[in-house]
């Protein structure tokens, strides 16, 4: 049984980090190569040639790829870091394309998460099923990416950052007390489990995640903002798949004959 369910749970990870890496393509990739057109340039720096007509179209037309965010402490490579080495010779990744790059990423990100809700879900015993396998994503969206996202939002290229490994450390934590946090606010009855929940999930944002001394960007604000959103979006999204496809999957072929 547990090997069939961590199977269910690898191919629908598989299958989430295909869709996640076509929604990437649509919504996040043309933020990113639009960004990219800033670097080197000062704070308050007239955009590039071409930029103002492409500021209105970055959001759905422009297509390419990213690695994902996999070294940002579990989940795929930091999208300011994605374009580095692009024009270097053998390319993004072991001489792959961007594109290729990025899919992969996206599939060992996705079979990777698909396994930590299996797991956590034999761990809490509430098994994942079709009925409530978006709530499932949810929680992991929650606790993977909206709850780190306050304290480290997604960031673009050219945007300040504090030091990558206190960025990892921080991330990293505010993931595990996240998962202890939402388990006791959704799967504990008691109102003082509830409340301690409540407490771990407040408890690294009170603490505050490093910050950049120096905050200014040659990057537009609101640019990154739309990135940030269009980021959030597209993780919910892929774990919402996750959860449903495993659902289904448990339900088809773990079911009791």
């Amino acid at each position: 049984m547990i090997v069939k369910t961590l199977l269910a749970a690898l191919v629908a990870g598989l299958i989430a980090g295909v869709f996640m890496t076509a929604a990437q393509e649509l919504r996040v990739v043309p933020l990113i190569l639009h960004a990219e057109e800033y670097e080197g340039k000062e704070p308050g720096a007239e955009p590039p040639a071409g930029a103002t007509e492409g500021q209105q179209q970055h959001s759905s037309l422009q297509g390419s790829s990213l690695i994902g965010e996999i070294l940002s402490a579990i989940s795929p490579i930091t999208p300011a870091y994605a374009h580095e080495g692009e024009h270097e010779e053998g390319g993004i990744m072991f001489g792959m394309s961007r594109f290729s790059g990025t899919l992969l990423a996206n599939l060992v990100a996705g079979a990777g998460f698909g396994l930590l809700l299996a797991g956590a879900s034999l761990v809490f015993n509430h098994p994942i099923t079709l009925r409530n396998g978006a709530l499932w994503g949810a929680c992991g969206w929650l606790a993977v990416h909206l709850l780190p996202a306050i304290g480290l939002p997604p960031e673009l290229p050219g945007f300040p950052a504090a030091d990558l490994h206190d960025r990892q450390i921080w991330w990293i934590a505010t993931i595990v007390l996240s998962v202890a946090g939402l388990y006791l606010i959704v799967l504990r009855g008691e109102i003082a489990a509830k409340i301690i929940g409540l407490v771990l999930i407040a408890a690294p944002h009170v603490y505050g995640a490093p910050q950049p001394s120096d905050i200014s960007s040659p990057v537009p604000a609101v640019l990154g903002a739309e990135f940030a959103v269009a980021a959030l979006a597209t993780t919910l999204a892929f774990w919402i798949v996750l959860g449903v496809i495993s659902g289904y999957l448990n339900d088809r072929f773990l079911k009791p004959a």
